[in-house]
């Protein structure tokens, strides 16, 4: 990775990531000449993705997947830069139902919360799953074409996406069992006869990784006789197999029509697993990352700004992989961030989040951090492994299942049970912390969130966080499944009142939230890509530095993770004499020569730009 020296407020030279903006070459090219650019990109990674079949002629079908008839594209690839996104830049995620009442259509009701309560705080929207599925809660798609029709159709699709960057789902390594794909399977109808992973018992799986501790195959009768298909989540989830560049090819038009439709955001769902092979843990394999990177490819060459996250719920290096070479994923999710985070308000203590803050490198360029405290799964532990010792774990656990949480696990290669994610919504996982405080909930859970705001990379919130939701222990009772307790729907008219009630925590959360976001969205040091220093301060709070790109502003973002009041000398954070200093978020004129107190969980950014 290329660096440059940065010159730290005080005058301590600190390492960053260049940060160059896109050269888009001079002169222009001829058609011929991209159309060539483009093939031979494609052709190496069809050759070591399908070396059995011609790459010439499967590149070809690439390009006429992905851009059918005369569809225009790019003439250069989009370059690495830094213009994809900007300090304005925040996501909500919700379900296409997470509002209802009874009379409207949901995604209509969606784009009125929206517009209503959030335009200036987020700019983008990723919609769960909204196509027609069969279980867990659209991720067992059954048409990629439509939309379901409990929730709207594609012209409501289209007018969120007109006012808000939209994100969706491509649910990519599975699809229903109960599927017009999957029938067809069974039916020997080519040519879905060769969509579906297969396997049989005596095979050895026995190194397989994955998330559930269900049986891997399930025994399903065809046409062709019996067989065993591959089922990475469940047995309503069939595994497609992208050893048959058939399968790419179809991928790829539902690409292709999604963004059509005004999606601009794809996230690649569960995409770790995509290509299996037996006597391999079947996960992160070479070819899953060449099929990112032909994707890629093709993002670089539309003519619409299309930007790939990579949904990859897994330790730190393995999940930093799908950057690649600045030739795979746009933007990777933050998975460790959402259990540090939260184990650093339940313990009072940032030892474990600072650690691992130092050790993040900076995004490559044109790539940046996915940051999240919560989402429609539940929290997820992998991602802490070798970061949190077994106690602080356990400790974290108690805490949790105090709150009313539950527990997740998940299967271990040869054997065995561990914990794969805390099923609880983010606020009242912090209703109590490890020491069994229950003050404060309010303040403590507005830490996190500003945390989240505070880092490298673009942030995002899960709108029952936004809302303060409490867990759904009745919709866990009803459906038989943990993950149920953080996808409550609510009735709009009870959450307008809600809202207007400024004595209830919903309003107090949301009204906080939307200040904070809009406050932060005119900060150019918080841009996703601006230098980030972790500061060595007391172990109560984690301070980070942050300088635009343009190195005109300084951010020192502190959060107070303790229920304790804490001073620090204003020294410490190294601030220039000469120039002012004020908190963003109280407004306060902070001195370069004094003491800087911060109330228990209170947040501050200062800022030499007001």
């Amino acid at each position: 990775m290329l660096h440059r020296s940065a010159l730290y407020p005080g005058g301590q030279a600190v390492t960053v990531s260049r940060r160059d903006h896109d050269a888009r070459g001079a002169g222009p090219i001829s058609e011929k000449t991209a159309v060539a650019s483009l093939r031979a990109r494609l052709t190496a990674l069809l050759a070591l993705i399908y070396p059995a079949r011609d790459p010439d002629a499967l590149a070809a079908e690439v390009i006429a997947a992905f851009w059918p008839g005369d569809r225009p594209r790019r003439q250069r690839p989009r370059r690495p830069s830094n213009d994809l996104w900007s300090e304005r830049d925040a996501l909500v995620i919700t379900y296409g139902n997470s509002i209802l009442d009874g009379q409207h259509k949901p995604l209509d009701l969606l784009l009125d919360f929206l517009e209503g309560n959030l335009k200036g705080a987020v700019n983008g929207v990723h919609i769960l799953p909204f196509f027609p599925y069969t279980s867990d809660d659209g991720f067992a798609v059954t048409d990629y074409y439509k939309v379901d029709p409990s929730l709207g159709d594609w012209p409501d699709i289209a007018r969120i996406g007109a006012e808000f960057s939209l994100m969706s789902d491509m649910v990519l390594n599975h699809v229903s069992s109960q599927g017009v794909w999957f029938n067809a399977y069974r039916q020997g109808q080519p040519p879905y006869d060769r969509f579906f992973m297969e396997a049989t018992p005596e095979e050895d799986l026995s190194a397989v990784v994955r998330p559930r501790t269900t049986p891997l195959l399930r025994k399903v009768t065809t046409a062709m006789g019996e067989r065993h298909v591959w089922c990475t989540f469940s047995h309503d989830q069939v595994d497609l197999d992208f050893r048959n560049p058939e399968v790419l090819l179809e991928i790829l038009r539902i690409l292709r029509f999604h963004i059509d439709q005004g999606v601009r955001i794809l996230r690649l769902d569960a995409v770790a697993f995509l290509w299996k092979e037996a006597g391999s843990p079947s996960i992160h394999l070479p070819q899953t990352h060449a099929i990112v990177k032909l994707m890629r490819a093709l993002a670089d060459f539309a003519t619409e700004k299309v930007i790939l996250l990579t949904e990859t719920n897994v330790p730190k290096a393995e999940n930093l992989s799908y950057f690649g070479r600045r030739d795979e994923a746009h933007m990777v999710y933050n998975f460790p961030l959402p259990p540090l985070v939260l184990h650093a308000l339940l313990s009072g203590n940032v030892r474990y989040l600072r650690r691992w803050l130092r050790t993040m490198p900076p995004a490559p360029l044109g790539c940046a951090y996915f940051n999240f405290t919560a989402s429609h799964d539940g929290i997820g532990m992998r991602p802490v492994e070798g970061i949190l010792p077994p106690e602080e774990i356990a400790a974290m656990i108690g805490a949790v299942r105090g709150a009313g949480g539950l527990v997740s696990m998940r299967a271990l290669p040869g054997g065995g049970e561990a914990p794969y994610e805390l099923n609880c919504g983010y606020f009242d996982a912090l209703s109590r912390t490890i020491a069994g405080e229950e003050g404060r909930k309010i303040a403590r859970f507005l830490c996190a969130q500003t945390i989240a705001m505070s880092l490298e990379g673009i942030p995002a919130f899960y709108i029952h966080s936004l809302l303060a939701t409490p867990n759904d222990t009745q919709a866990v009772e009803k459906r038989g499944m943990n993950r149920a307790i953080n996808r409550h729907r609510w009735n709009y008219p009870e959450l307008q009142a809600a809202l207007a009630d400024p004595a209830s925590d919903q309003a107090q959360v949301f009204g906080e939230m939307g200040r904070r976001l809009r406050l932060r969205a005119r900060q150019p040091g918080f841009h996703p890509n601006a230098t980030q220093l972790t500061l060595q301060l007391d172990d109560r709070i984690l301070g980070v530095w942050r300088q635009s790109l343009d190195r005109r502003q300084s951010i020192f973002a502190l959060h107070n993770v303790s229920s304790e009041t804490v001073e620090i000398e204003a020294w410490q954070l190294n601030l220039i004499e000469d120039e002012d200093w004020s908190d963003l978020l109280s407004g306060e004129e902070v001195a370069a020569d004094g003491r800087i107190a911060l109330a228990p969980y209170q947040c501050r950014w200062i800022s030499n730009l007001a």
